[in-house]
């Protein structure tokens, strides 16, 4: 747990820690708008179209190899990033760090599933949880830190060599602690080559338009999220057709399961709204109020320590209280949202740092109520052959949930900021509200689940329901460890 979680933390690191640094990485590799939107977004692309492929991958042939492999790419692509002299060497760079990004991360939430029986992976899940929400909202604070101390010039480059010393010892103990599948116990079947091509298709021409949507200019980039629905639908109708003759890529047959179905929902609309808000508060802070790299991080800070420690407690008390919890988590965070946009009304300006450092705390100790219970709640009742699949369907959900989120906040926050005459308040205070609608349709479907009878996980002991009796038993883990 200690390798996966560390391993899971450095890459979701990566998607957050950069912002910060973009000022400093354009300064000093003279880029342009365009390509600097390409290290930003090139990495959450690549890093949710190799999710699903990777996670089938390592359910088939093995968690282990599959991480290590994904591990080793990702630190060697974290070196280059860090030597890079020009746009398209960090660029492909970045692109690379996603791809590798998306491998190991499936085999996460995968190796939980194979370790752990039904009723004891509450605390490891409620770690992930904590790991998700920590990575994502300490990125900017311990990005802002890193350039403080190397400087505008050297720090950028230092926030990716950080991830070389971790990488190689995560390396090497991942080969070490994490168990192997003997040759004899690997499927032979096919991959279902044509249903993730398919796929991968149909999630880079839905994410695309969303990643660049400030950067393409006019309507005609939405038609790719019309080519999207048509590849998508044609994935669909291959994966049923395929599933009579092997295994498909993604089982189909998952979301019919109410638990996984609605968590999944649960997760895609919450990440559209607890990730954007990071975005257009860095942009507030940075270019509109003028704080340091450091001081934008710490601004946050409350958000990632309310969020650490609910997790934490999450995880442990998820399966006496099963989805009502996430109900309760969600309340919170819109709760703390609420109170972020009546601190910036009260408190506008420069004091905007500490006016929203109370209701980000109760809105990080609502999201770490969220996060890893649902995770918890949504793969309780999943054969543990489909384990990283399924997995990645989930974190695929939350990237492209991240990717709308942004893209809708983000387009709220640049036209009431030029509608208004840079008035960077009121630009904010306007996105905040796209992204408490988010979490209000996740609250909506999280009470959907409730209402419809189900704990989320075939009962309130976490027990899942019929998930393990039709793959391998989660207890068979337990001779490894």
């Amino acid at each position: 747990m200690s390798v996966v979680l560390v391993a899971g933390f450095m890459t979701l690191l990566d998607v957050s820690i950069v912002n910060v640094a973009l000022p400093s990485i354009r300064t000093d590799l003279r880029l342009s708008s365009a390509e600097l939107q390409w290290v930003l977004s090139g990495y959450a692309l690549t890093f949710g179209l190799l999710l699903v492929p990777a996670g089938r991958f390592g359910d088939a042939r093995g968690r282990r190899n599959a991480f290590i492999a994904g591990l080793a790419v990702f630190t060697l692509a974290s070196a280059a990033a860090g030597l890079a002299t020009g746009a398209l060497w960090l660029i492909v760079a970045r692109l690379v760090q996603g791809a590798a990004a998306g491998v190991v991360n499936p085999q996460v939430s995968g190796l939980i599933q194979q370790l752990f029986s039904p009723a004891e992976r509450g605390r490891p899940f409620g770690l992930l949880g904590a790991t998700i929400g920590i990575s994502t909202a300490v990125g900017p604070l311990l990005g802002g830190l890193l350039i403080q101390v190397f400087g505008a010039a050297e720090g950028w480059r230092w926030i990716f060599y950080i991830n070389l010393p971790i990488g190689i010892v995560a390396i090497l103990l991942g080969a070490k602690w994490i168990p192997g599948r003997p040759p004899q116990e690997r499927e032979r079947e096919s991959l279902d080559p044509v249903g993730v091509v398919l796929l991968g298709i149909g999630v880079v021409a839905l994410l695309l338009p969303l990643v660049q949507e400030q950067q393409w200019k006019g309507s005609a980039k939405w038609l790719l999220v019309v080519a999207a629905v048509a590849v998508l639908a044609g994935f669909v109708a291959w994966e049923r057709r395929f599933a009579r003759s092997g295994t498909s890529v993604i089982d189909l047959s998952l979301f019919k399961v109410r638990s996984y179905g609605l968590g999944a929902l649960v997760g895609l609309f919450y990440f559209g709204g607890f990730t954007s808000i990071f975005f257009t508060f860095t942009l507030l802070l940075q270019s509109g109020l003028h704080y340091s790299a450091l001081e934008a991080g710490l601004a946050a800070t409350p958000f990632a320590l309310g969020s650490a420690v609910a997790a934490a407690v999450g995880g442990r008390i998820v399966n006496r209280y099963g989805r009502p919890l996430v109900v309760a988590g969600l309340l919170l965070v819109g709760l703390g949202l609420g109170g972020t946009e009546l601190a910036l009304h009260l408190v506008p300006g420069l004091g905007a740092g500490f006016a929203t450092a109370l209701p980000l705390l109760i809105a990080g100790i609502g999201s770490g109520l969220v996060i890893s219970p649902n995770q918890t709640l949504t793969l309780a009742e999943v054969p543990v052959r489909r384990a990283g699949s399924a997995g990645a369907v989930l974190q695929t959900g939350q990237r492209i949930g991240t990717a709308v989120g942004i893209a809708a906040a983000g387009a709220v926050f640049f036209s009431q900021l030029a509608r208004h005459g840079g008035d960077w308040d009121r630009a904010f205070q306007a996105s905040l509200w796209v992204t408490i609608g988010f979490v209000v349709v996740a609250l909506i479907a999280a009470v959907a689940d409730v209402l419809g009878g189900s704990r989320g996980s075939g009962g309130a002991d976490g027990t899942g329901g019929r998930g393990d009796q039709q793959g391998q038993p989660g207890r068979q883990g337990k001779g490894h460890r």
